[in-house]
């Protein structure tokens, strides 16, 4: 096997394929790349069981042939050389020797014999999708903030993919608040996968500004995610979503329109005084004819309350955990955010003024 290429194109086709490479495990063969050369097509493949990452890469020149070569030890390596240089990696037997002008090193590698097939998506099969790359990585943005790390509850630690309405949208929940998004609408197909968060964050780790388009395609226990040249494809949680719209409440009867960048800093205000309260919990409360407040108070501290003059026509209070509370408000893009509750037990709702795309829910506090 060989390949001529630049080291500006190498170095960034190993960085994106490198971190799922694992360090310390029982199959030695998953710390290492996989590059294959088949009919002038380039591949670099690195995977850890769960998810593959695979990169096409452009050359100069090339020549058949497969080898496996540690992902990390190349990927820095590469990344030293000076920019600008031509690289030529030449493998035989389980050595690969790179050189590059006056640089040559050579690193053992191993035959790929050893290296898992990578699991195939169904083209014929697939459910496909296409969005923007901006929009699809400010979505996953909005909601992998509500996703659990508990392993024992498998279906919460990843974004439901799921269409309703002729709607495809993405949820999240950890029990404590909940995330939809709202992604493309007037699709024909019907979707329910629980797709891994951390799969996710490694799809938003691959997006460079050259990005437009992303494709996303579902077959049985599969998803692939399509960006350019790069190719990320990881398996399905098998757990059922829990039925979140009927999470959603429809009763609420405090409704606000508040400035977000206002709301922000007053909860901010609030959190340093809650930082050791249970859950830093803070107190909202609306008040006629137009008072909202934000409220926290600390035994060993002080206490502190802003006000936000806002229309109010019904009267409430609830607590909340601030630092839930700041996650979501971080997230909405619009300049005002509606902002409802019922009362101390049910959960508040924040949601977009203009858009009706992005709805974020989180539980109460005991009072």
């Amino acid at each position: 096997m060989e390949i001529e290429v630049s080291q500006e194109k190498l170095s960034k086709a190993l960085n994106n394929v490198s971190r799922i490479a694992v360090g310390k495990t029982a199959l030695p063969i998953l710390s290492n790349v996989l590059i294959r050369v088949e009919k002038k097509k380039v591949s670099l493949v690195t995977t850890n069981l769960d998810m593959a990452v695979v990169d096409f890469l452009p050359v100069s020149a090339s020549k058949d042939g497969v080898i496996t070569i540690p992902a990390k030890l190349l990927a820095e390596y590469i990344s030293t050389l000076p920019k600008g240089e031509t690289i030529k990696l030449v493998a035989k037997d389980s050595k690969v020797t790179i050189s590059a002008g006056k640089y040559s090193s050579t690193i053992n590698g191993s035959l790929a014999d050893d290296f898992p097939e990578l699991p195939e998506i169904n083209e014929k099969e697939a459910v496909v999708f296409k969005m923007g790359i901006d929009e699809f990585k400010n979505s996953i943005n909005q909601v992998v903030i509500a996703s659990s790390t508990d392993l024992t509850r498998p279906a919460l630690t990843g974004v439901y993919f799921n269409t309703y309405d002729k709607i495809l949208a993405i949820a999240t929940t950890d029990g404590y608040r909940l995330a939809e998004k709202k992604l493309i609408k007037n699709v024909q197909s019907e979707i329910e996968v629980i797709v891994p968060t951390n799969s996710l964050q490694e799809v938003l780790r691959a997006i460079d500004e050259n990005m437009e388009e992303i494709e996303m395609s579902f077959n049985n226990d599969l998803v692939r995610f399509r960006l350019g040249e790069i190719e990320i494809i990881s398996k399905i949680i098998d757990a059922s979503f829990p039925d979140y719209k009927k999470l959603i409440p429809k009763d609420n009867n405090i409704k606000l329109t508040l400035d977000k960048e206002e709301l922000i800093r007053d909860t901010k205000l609030a959190a340093l005084f809650a930082r050791r309260s249970a859950g830093g919990s803070i107190v909202l409360e609306a008040k006629k004819p137009n008072t909202f407040s934000i409220r926290s108070v600390a035994n060993e501290l002080g206490e502190n309350d802003s006000i936000i003059e806002t229309k109010v026509e019904e009267e409430g209070k609830i607590n909340l955990n601030s630092r839930f509370l700041l996650d979501a408000l971080n997230v909405i893009e619009e300049k005002e955010v509606n902002l409802e509750f019922a009362n101390r037990i049910n959960p508040i709702i924040l949601t977009n003024k203009k858009s009706s795309d992005y709805t974020h829910i989180i539980m109460p506090l005991n009072s």
